[in-house]
This record gives structure tokens, C-alpha cells and sequence, in this order.
């Protein structure tokens, strides 16, 4: 009986190292990827002018961009809602998406200087008539999260 329990337990400690192991490795090497497209992104930086004329959040299929960009979305991120900021750059009214903290950020009908990767809106550098404003409080769980995150990296 007792040599049963701990062969179980055995097998079950065996397993359970098996999976941190993998997921370690797999977790080491997708970081090495985020920051080659880390790196990418901020080669292929530029700030431009643009004129915000409208931000949602919405699908990928829904936001207006071209067939090319779709097809390059992973199918499993294709039904996920992402931050898409419908702008005028010089003459052309485009879609980008834009990062969490600058869509938060971001006001609409209004012109702003931005950092532009792609379509990908990665920083504010400046809106016209002030200062960037403060991204908007969180209530309830979402700011103990947050405190409770902020507390362990400090």
C-alpha cells in the first residue's frame, strides 16, 4: 500500500518537472523573440504628425486593414480585440494599432506627434494645445492589480 502511494507520487513529482521544464525553455526562447521584435520595432521608428479621428477597440478583421495584414495575424488572434486608432497622416486617413498605454492615453479629434512603427503606434511625443495627459485611474480590482504589480517590481 504505502510503496504504491509513493510510486504515485513519484511519477506525479516527475511529470510536474517534466512540464516546468518545458515550459521553461519555451518561455526563455519566446523572449528571446520579443526582443528581436522589440529590437525591429524601434529600427523601424518614426515620429509623425497625425490628426486622431476616431479609436476603438475592435477586431482585426473589423478594423478596416488591408488583406495583407489580416492573412499575417495569427488565426488565433484574429477574434481578439485590439486598439485600433483611425488617424489622418499628411493627406491619407489610415488605421494603426496602437500600444495599451497610448491608446489609453491618446485623445480623439485631436492632433498629436507620435513614434509610428509600421502601423504599429508605439509612443506620444507631444499633442498639440498640452502636455500628454495622464492615462485614466482604474477603479476596483483592475487598481489593486495594478498596486499589487507595481509593489512586487519595486
Amino acid at each position: 500500500m504505502l510503496n504504491t502511494v509513493l510510486v504515485v507520487l513519484l511519477i506525479v513529482l516527475a511529470v510536474v518537472a517534466a512540464v516546468l521544464a518545458v515550459l521553461y525553455f519555451l518561455g526563455r526562447r519566446l523572449e528571446k523573440k520579443q526582443n528581436e521584435q522589440q529590437a525591429a520595432i524601434a529600427a523601424a521608428a518614426q515620429t509623425a504628425s497625425i490628426l486622431v479621428i476616431d479609436k476603438k477597440k475592435m477586431k482585426i478583421t473589423q478594423a478596416g486593414f488591408p488583406k495583407l495584414v489580416t492573412d499575417q495575424w495569427p488565426k488565433y488572434m484574429r477574434w481578439a480585440k485590439v486598439p485600433v486608432v483611425k488617424a489622418k497622416i499628411g493627406p491619407k486617413i489610415m488605421s494603426l494599432i496602437a500600444d495599451e498605454k497610448v491608446f489609453a492615453t491618446l485623445p480623439v479629434k485631436t492632433e498629436a506627434k507620435v513614434v509610428v512603427s509600421g502601423i504599429y503606434i508605439t509612443q506620444i511625443k507631444s499633442i498639440r494645445g498640452g502636455a500628454v495627459p495622464p492615462p485614466p485611474k482604474k477603479k476596483g480590482l483592475a487598481a489593486l492589480a495594478e498596486r499589487l504589480r507595481r509593489d512586487r517590481k519595486s
